[in-house]
């Protein structure tokens, strides 16, 4: 395979660039990973994420629940608000203190 940049040279680095491309500045960004290993979309984050700004009134399981948890997702925020809404109404007294 040849160079996915210069397209002269057999590639023999990572990304399916040559030597010289894999290592001239701001070319490598240029072309995404080709390893299956690669880090692809939502980053794994361990730690403490910030909460949301506003908590949703969407119910648990429904597809805007799932948008609402995407997007902070996408966002690096904690996925869960303490004030979202419940699955029934005990829940929502147990957690009114």
């Amino acid at each position: 395979m040849m160079c996915r940049h210069c397209q002269r040279v057999r590639s023999n680095r990572p990304r399916g660039l040559c030597w010289s491309c894999y290592y001239k500045p701001g070319v490598r960004e240029k072309y995404p990973s080709t390893s299956k290993y690669a880090r692809r979309g939502v980053s794994d984050f361990n730690g403490h994420p910030a909460v949301a700004a506003r908590p949703t009134g969407a119910a648990p399981g429904t597809p805007e629940k799932v948008a609402v948890l995407e997007e902070r997702a996408r966002l690096g925020l904690s996925l869960w608000h303490p004030y979202d809404a419940p699955m029934d109404v005990e829940s929502r007294k147990l957690g009114v203190a």
